[in-house]
């Protein structure tokens, strides 16, 4: 299966490529929901139906190249190794990876790989209903919901957090300890909020995580735990584009997608805002 197929030329899905699309169907540490072994498929499946052209020009030219699915039929650790060997090398060879999930569990894994590869300091940019900062859950040290602790305190990797509106007490002391910046849902949604400024001591390389159930639960129900008021899909964007002002993207995931039989809509959501993303960044090396 390959990421926009029915777009692509020869030579924009090339290994020469400056997406690489890593398909990552992981479901170990899901706590409510499930589905997500089959998000990375069903995502690609839909890109099929993208267009060519976004915002008036068209991301693709610079290449996309989906690699081999990561095989998450074995053990966790297992599996989040081998995806921080492929980010890795995509990284090293001056490329970016996008990771399709899969569980955010994943996330810990990606970022790894392309901070070994480049050996400087990366800020993490999320976009989540929760804020993932939990020592562990469930009996899980690499679990969904401690994958931005492992992050931020145990590898100390700025953090910047857009559109939480599930934490709990433990996770706000984190972010207190770890000097993690957040502007949360309520704010960004009531606010009308677009446009958000990182302070100019964040890291220049920037990687870029999206939980889909950041998105409101009514634009986007099949994730393993959604939750009301949410942000918009334009919105959404507008958020990173933002923070990704003055910075460069080194890497970007879309993780969390739980497809729903029979509403493939939500699967065409999740692929538009990847290709988008791919826009974006595109965009913003351009500025």
């Amino acid at each position: 299966m390959i990421f926009l197929n029915s777009e692509l030329s020869v030579t924009e899905r090339s290994p020469n490529a400056r997406f690489h699309v890593v398909p990552m169907p992981l479901e170990k540490t899901v706590s409510y929901g499930s589905g997500t072994a089959d998000g990375p498929a069903a995502l690609i499946t839909a890109s099929d139906q993208l267009e060519r052209l976004w915002r008036g020009f068209e991301p693709c030219t610079a290449g996309i190249c989906t690699t081999p699915p990561i095989d998450c039929s074995g053990a966790l650790d297992t599996a989040l190794s081998a995806l921080a060997t492929r980010t890795e090398g995509i990284a090293r060879a001056g490329q970016i990876p996008v990771t399709l999930g899969g569980e955010h569990s994943l996330t810990w894994a990606a970022v790894m790989g392309v901070k070994r590869a480049l050996d400087r300091p990366i800020g993490i940019i999320q976009i989540d209903a929760h804020a993932d900062l939990r020592r562990a859950y469930q009996g899980f040290r690499h679990s969904h919901a401690s994958v931005m602790q492992l992050l931020a305190e145990e590898e100390g990797l700025p953090l910047a957090q857009y559109g939480v509106r599930a934490l709990c007490a433990e996770e706000v002391e984190c972010r207190a300890r770890n000097n993690v910046i957040f502007i949360d849902a309520e704010d960004l949604v009531t606010g009308n909020i677009h446009d958000v400024t990182l302070p100019d001591d964040f890291p220049e390389d920037v990687y870029v995580s999206f939980d889909v159930d950041g998105l409101d639960a009514a634009i986007m129900p099949a994730t393993g735990t959604p939750v009301p008021g949410g942000l918009g899909y334009y919105q959404s964007l507008a958020l990173v584009r933002s923070a990704l002002k003055g910075r460069r993207c080194v890497g970007l995931d879309v993780v969390e997608l739980a497809p729903i039989d029979g509403a493939d809509v939500w699967d065409f959501t999740a692929a538009q805002l990847t290709y988008a993303l791919m826009g974006i960044v595109l965009q913003n090396e351009q500025a």
